[in-house]
């Protein structure tokens, strides 16, 4: 481009995927699905229901359930033939090597995931030996099949705000170690502990980023008052994390690439006296990323970031559709419609962004 960032009042992109996404099931996917499919084309689907997606025939029968929802939506034509959920099987201490095998033929699954037991929203089914899961990540490796990971330790004598630290330092170098040719995500990092060591890493090392990390600190979600819509795991860090990690995803590096970790939980369970953890960013996920890219002059940089380096390391092609965003003001909405009368409340719910998608 001949022209500076701080010129630039629109941009077309390849229609970005989002490699993290949690839809959740049932009547709550007539809200996500529709808002995920407007933006998205491919999305990796978290497989964190109740009960978890475990084996190739669950995956079947949700992906069925997703793709149902799109095409009751009132999305274009368009819009619902390029929406492609990809699917994830949930690791736990029972999955096995011919699991792997399953998945990796099946066309539809497109990585496994790795909860720490108690790590997250329903992560109780999660992995309660790492270690002891060493047939499963040879098969992984022998099948080409990713591993997605939340990168957090769960000892309760370890504070929240080092999780994630102590997870590089404990468990995922040596994993690396035991396992060198395992694609691996780091997905949602925090810290720029993370980010530094995804760098040093081989291409087969990568970590999504979502847009509540670069856009907050802890700062927003703790001074002043508790903001629950804030609240999120991993935990939103120091600003210098903040800083660090708008740094590494706006370099052009192919490490690094969207994955919104978007989180569908109802108004009145996130502002409770024990509130769920997660954002809901779906549906202004790309004039979030395109805000915090252009916040430090970098949103020429925003198409690697949302449309290619996710694609090149699944081995995807890169969309073919364009979309455009405009710097022309949106206002975010209060909240959204969701089931059985409930509220949907987004990430910056109310607040106006300088960007916004071009109809």
């Amino acid at each position: 481009m001949t022209h500076t960032t701080d010129s630039i009042k629109e941009l077309t992109i390849s229609q970005p995927d989002d490699w993290h996404i949690h839809l959740r099931d049932d009547k709550a996917l007539v809200t996500t699905v529709r808002h995920a499919a407007a933006s998205f084309n491919r999305v990796i689907c978290m497989p964190n229901l109740v009960p978890p997606v475990k084996n190739v025939e669950d995956a079947r029968a949700y992906r069925a359930r997703i793709l149902q929802r799109v095409q009751d939506s009132d999305l274009n034509a368009e819009r619902k033939a390029a929406f492609d959920p990809r699917m994830t099987l949930y690791l736990t201490d029972q999955t096995t090597a011919k699991d792997i095998e399953v998945a990796a033929q099946s066309g539809i699954v497109q990585a496994v995931k790795l909860y720490p037991a108690g790590a997250t929203t329903n992560s109780a089914d999660g992995v309660t030996d790492i270690h002891g899961r060493a047939a499963v990540f040879e098969a992984m490796e022998k099948y080409h099949l990713p591993l997605l990971l939340h990168g957090e330790v769960t000892h309760e004598h370890v504070d929240i705000f080092d999780r994630e630290k102590r997870f590089l330092d404990e468990v995922l170098a040596q994993m690396i170690a035991k396992f060198p040719t395992l694609k691996i995500v780091m997905e949602h990092i925090t810290t720029s502990d993370a980010a530094d060591f995804v760098l040093a890493q081989g291409s087969q090392v990568a970590a999504t980023i979502t847009p509540q990390h670069l856009m907050l600190n802890r700062n927003h979600l703790l001074v002043g008052g508790i903001r629950p819509h804030f609240y999120c795991l991993p935990i939103l860090k120091r600003r210098q994390h903040q800083e660090a990690l708008l740094d590494v995803a706006t370099s052009g590096s192919p490490k690094f690439f969207l994955g919104t970790d978007s989180a569908p939980h109802a108004t009145d369970k996130k502002e409770a006296a024990c509130g769920c953890a997660g954002c809901y960013s779906s549906s202004i996920a790309l004039p979030l990323y395109a805000t915090a890219f252009d916040s430090v002059g970098k949103i020429d940089t925003l198409e690697g970031f949302t449309s290619q380096f996710g694609a090149q390391f699944y081995g995807l092609p890169v969309n073919e559709g364009r979309i455009t965003l405009t710097k022309t003001p949106m206002q975010v909405p209060t909240g959204y419609p969701y089931f059985d009368g409930q509220t949907l409340t987004p990430l910056m719910a109310g607040e106006t962004l300088p960007w916004s998608i071009k109809a």
